[in-house]
């Protein structure tokens, strides 16, 4: 073969290879796509020691309500802040990114007859909020439920719960706003008041989870609420929320409030405990957001340890 046709053939090759490798990365491009466009839940593998329990996303009434939310938004109206599908990976049981997550300090109270439980009635894509902490009441609290409020139609399944026998349903609402209305400061009346008085319902404590602005909204258009009790808060202290602003340090977040109502049950470990998680979660969640590694050695990790290992 002479010289001529030896750099032909030379040439020919690598222009082929060229082309192979030019079709290896458009496959590689649409597989990657592929990939990408599936939810975070389907991408992680089942023992990825960032994603732990990925697929278990829908065992209590917040998770389930997110769910819902997302199939029933087929117009696509939620807001794009992060909500929905977001922009960043998050795992899927805790919502906070795979090096902050926090599935393994998720506390778990044990069975106790009798305790009260909470009602959760969620504004318009709150339950998508990444920062939202009525997700945490769900998390430790077995008795929670969640529905999606709205001004035309009522969930069935709330209606059955608020009319349910075993349950004396609260609104938690400040007094101030609730003129007219029967307006109870505490629970002695409805304590049972030893282990055999089965008489006294358990308490169902009702939550407006939302904006400010939200909550009064539900408050004063949810009629189904209206002959209700008002359980209105006193506490002392004031808000340790850091995720959202608020302008007045008297309005508590959701779990802080779900707090405060177990303690007034007389559910002091249940309280200490859902204040705990909040503290970690809300650490973690700003940890995050500013690129810093979470410290489980801290005061709040160590105290969400000691309560979780007290049953």
């Amino acid at each position: 073969m002479s010289l001529p046709d030896a750099c032909e053939v030379c040439v020919f090759q690598m222009r082929m290879n060229c082309v192979g490798l030019c079709v290896f990365l458009i496959v590689l491009f649409f597989l990657v796509e592929i990939w990408l466009a599936q939810p975070a839940e389907r991408r992680w593998p089942l023992d990825s020691p960032t994603m732990p329990f990925a697929f278990d996303h829908a065992d209590h009434a917040v998770s389930r309500l997110r769910a819902a939310c997302l199939l029933a938004d087929t117009a696509n109206t939620r807001p794009r802040l992060d909500r929905g599908k977001p922009r960043i990976e998050r795992c899927a049981r805790c919502r906070l990114i795979p090096s902050h997550c926090m599935c393994h300090l998720r506390p778990v109270l044990a069975p106790l007859p009798g305790r009260a439980g909470v009602c959760l009635i969620m504004a318009e894509f709150e339950a998508l909020k990444p920062s939202n902490t009525g997700w945490l009441i769900a998390d430790v609290l077995p008795d929670t439920q969640a529905y999606s409020w709205s001004r035309v139609r009522v969930d069935p399944g709330l209606l059955a719960l608020l009319a349910d026998p075993q349950w004396q349903p609260f609104v938690v609402f400040p007094g101030e706003f609730a003129e007219g209305r029967e307006v109870v400061t505490e629970l002695a009346g409805f304590l049972p008041k030893d282990a055999s008085d089965l008489v006294l319902k358990r308490q169902l404590f009702i939550l407006l989870d939302g904006t400010w602005s939200e909550a009064r909204k539900i408050f004063r258009k949810s009629p189904y609420l209206a002959n209700l009790p008002v359980l209105s808060l006193q506490a002392e202290q004031l808000s340790r929320y850091r995720l959202r602003r608020s302008s007045h340090e008297h309005h508590f977040c959701t779990s802080e409030v779900a707090a405060l109502c177990l303690a007034l049950a007389g559910d002091e470990h249940a309280a200490q405990t859902l204040e705990a998680y909040l503290e970690v979660f809300s650490n973690r969640y700003l940890s995050a957001k500013q690129s810093v590694p979470a410290d489980e050695r801290d005061e709040g990790h160590q105290r969400l340890r000691a309560l979780a290992a007290m049953g």
